[in-house]
């Protein structure tokens, strides 16, 4: 929730929690605050909830004055000097409801091993007139949700918003203040079809580079101040709209917590699926001068022998995943990657000069060859089944297979998929999202990779659909369904049925 930002004192939220027959849940009230550092936005953790049941939540705020005696009293001490929040909920119950009531519906037992999800990405946010086009995709969205229970979560893999509307050299349009951020996220989030969704989903997020500025790196913040300056404004943006209400697991070394973890990334489960979603932005290291493609690293740099106590996030992902073929088998496992596993762009395959430049100055997974080296050999050298990666972007959605090859003897039974959506919103199909402009067949088009001197990984993609979309993925038995949406709901071509190892 978040309060009001003008407010001059400390700001506290108030929550509680009611049934569907808009009954209070017993002493579920309670008091959290709304952080200045936050965007005055804030968490509440609801317990003991009942397995796929639908729940209301009353959210309110209350500003309190500051005193000279109050000024250095800790939160903890501030909300035992307030009213019990029960005290609190007639006054919650008569808020507006459209600027105060949240509807919810919890998972379902894990034991049920069906699941049914709806992800995209790429909301560029539509100048002048344009901005009603921008959120009517997300009416259609909530429509889903609201017609069909089997949906659990939606999950918006990168770009929420558009730091740079028109282009990141050109200052006209281009966020570079904590106020214009604010701005950006206020109007992408509070948007008529986006707010009611918002309010009603289970909603996963993680950024990606129009969150801070097209084609993000590390490195620019080392060759310039204003850079590290305007990185340092998103991210504090970012994790007060996004980060802030997203599972938060993993701690400064990369070892899992409860709560409160301080990485961009994180994991969650649904219906006994597991899901990594990687921060595959604020890491990454390219070499833009020489074009050594080795120099190259995606997820931070890997560990080393001599800091056994550090891993780097490609460390901790391939822990993760032998964790979780040990855990659950050859069920999916899902890696939520912004940037693109597969298909590459043409322009990127081959090994020529003028390829190897175009990769190295790629803004997906083709630039960062030992990132992904090490991520699939840890696959193929832990029999890792039915890997799934969920990615955006590139503004054309599309599925991918991806095989193994032994050079020798034949191909690996593992089998491993790239499904990607994109872009809910974005006007300018000719600029990009050509579908003819990527690899759909690896052999036939020199895109192979070599995951060791033995092993290579080849692909083949389809199902390419470059118009505003959505998709929805079902798992059932052996089967993923993959479903493309147009932004008015309906369906784009047929149903993919994606068979499992």
């Amino acid at each position: 929730m978040r309060g009001s930002e003008e407010a001059p004192g400390r700001t506290v939220g108030v929550a509680a929690l009611y049934d569907a027959k808009g009954n209070y849940v017993a002493k579920s009230a309670c008091y959290l605050r709304l952080h200045r550092e936050y965007d005055r936005t804030g968490v509440v953790d609801f317990t003991k909830l009942k397995p796929n049941t639908t729940y209301s939540v009353r959210v309110g705020s209350l500003t309190i004055d500051s005193t000279d005696d109050m000024a250095n009293v800790e939160d903890e001490e501030l909300l035992k000097k307030l009213p019990k929040a029960e005290a609190l909920c007639g006054d919650l119950e008569q808020l507006i409801p459209e600027e105060s009531v949240a509807t919810l519906t919890t998972s379902q037992d894990t034991g049920d091993k069906g699941l049914a999800f709806i992800f995209g990405s790429c909301r560029y946010p539509g100048l002048l007139w344009a901005a009603k086009k921008a959120d009517r995709i997300f009416g259609s969205i909530h429509e889903k949700f609201q017609s069909e229970d089997a949906l659990q979560f939606l999950l918006m893999v990168g770009d929420q918003i558009y730091a740079d509307k028109i282009h990141r050299q050109i200052p006209l349009e281009r966020a570079d203040t904590p106020s214009e951020f604010h701005e950006r996220y206020v109007t992408a989030l509070s948007s008529p079809n986006m707010r009611a969704l918002l309010r009603s989903v289970p909603t996963y997020m993680i950024l990606d580079d129009h969150e801070i500025e097209d084609n993000w790196v590390k490195g620019r913040m080392d060759r310039d101040a204003d850079k590290r300056l305007l990185f340092q404004t998103a991210i504090s943006a970012y994790m007060s709209y996004q980060w802030l209400h997203c599972p938060r697991n993993y701690g400064p070394r990369g070892e899992v917590q409860d709560a409160d973890g301080d990485k961009l990334f994180y994991s969650f489960e649904c219906n006994g699926y597991p899901f990594f979603v990687m921060d595959s932005r604020t890491q990454r290291i390219r070499d833009d001068e020489d074009y050594v493609l080795e120099d190259n690293h995606l997820l931070g740099y890997p560990a080393k022998p001599s800091a056994p106590n550090y891993q780097g996030q490609i460390d901790i992902l391939c822990a993760w995943l032998l964790s979780q073929q040990k855990k659950i088998g050859d069920l999916p496992k899902f890696i939520v990657s912004p940037s693109i596993f597969v298909p590459n762009g043409v322009e990127t395959a081959g090994t020529d000069e003028r390829s190897r430049r175009k990769k190295c100055e790629d803004d997906s997974w083709a630039a960062f060859p030992e990132t992904r080296r090490q991520l699939l050999q840890t696959i193929v050298s832990g029999n890792i089944q039915n890997v799934v990666f969920l990615s955006g972007d590139v503004h054309c959605s599309n599925l991918a297979k991806i095989t193994f090859t032994h050079k020798t003897a034949g191909q690996l039974p593992l089998r491993a998929f790239c499904i990607t959506s994109s872009a809910f919103y974005w006007p300018w199909a000719f600029a990009d999202g050509d579908p003819l402009s990527f690899v759909h067949d690896s052999k036939l088009e020199g895109d192979d990779f070599d995951v060791n001197d033995d092993v290579i990984m080849s692909y083949k993609a389809y199902g390419f659909e470059q118009d505003d979309n959505f998709t929805r993925i079902d798992i059932a038995g052996k089967e993923i369904v993959v479903q493309n949406y147009d932004r008015n709901g309906k369906a784009l071509g047929s149903k993919t049925k994606v068979t499992l190892a």
